[in-house]
């Protein structure tokens, strides 16, 4: 009876060791969709740099090297945020700003402006946006259509904005996957660690049932 008991514990026990596995792998292999509120910017962009919907068909890389980007601004003392909108479900509860980025980028640095008050960027598909303090968005925004390539007129127009500042700066080099991404190697061996642990705790059940069972017919 105590054997029966240890086995089922035991083979509880490990699926629930794989139930957590591949949990904690859906968890970590789906990216977080942008959150359908009253706008989804503002609360992405009131502490990061960037907004990046899923819908704005950005690389890895692209987006590694957005970030890289912006915090080389960041250090030369030009702070921008930068969001990119590839849809007017991007915009929340303001879909009526859709296809007009220096209205929205007027209507984001308001929504900013408790805890953020530099450059800020808007990348559209029909144009660009700019709002800054003091300052008139320059003619490279006023005549910019990025099309479907948002990343690369983002990474373009950061550093345009930072050079007519005063701040030039390098063209980014990330190459492969930024740190915080998760290869599809990683994520089937972790597949592969959770098929195996539940593969384990069926083989220990088949192996305590017959020895379940002997013990039963010898008390018999």
């Amino acid at each position: 009876m105590t054997s029966h008991v240890y086995a089922r514990s035991a083979r509880l026990f490990l699926v629930t060791l794989a139930t957590l596995a591949m949990l904690a792998l859906a968890t970590s292999w789906s990216a977080p969709p942008a959150r359908a509120d009253g706008d989804p910017a503002s609360d992405v962009l009131a502490s990061q740099s960037l907004f990046l919907p899923q819908d704005a068909a950005v690389s890895s890389r692209q987006a590694a090297q957005l970030e890289q980007l912006v915090g080389e601004a960041r250090r030369a003392s030009y702070e921008i945020r930068v969001a990119l909108v590839a849809s007017a479900a991007d915009l929340g509860s303001v879909t009526e700003l859709w296809r007009k980025p220096q209205t929205y980028a007027q209507f984001l640095a308001q929504e900013l402006g408790v805890v953020y008050h530099g450059p800020l960027l808007i990348v559209m598909p029909n144009g660009l946006g700019f709002q800054a303090p003091h300052s008139r968005p320059p003619a490279s925004i006023r005549g910019t259509v990025p099309g479907p390539a948002l990343g690369t007129s983002a990474i373009t127009e950061v550093r345009r904005l930072a050079a007519a500042a005063g701040h030039p700066l390098p063209s980014p080099t990330v190459t492969g996957n930024p740190p915080g991404a998760k290869p599809a190697t990683v994520a089937w061996i972790a597949f592969a660690a959770g098929a195996l642990i539940t593969f384990a705790a069926w083989t220990a059940s088949l192996h305590a049932r017959p020895l379940t069972l002997r013990r039963k017919t010898r008390s018999a």
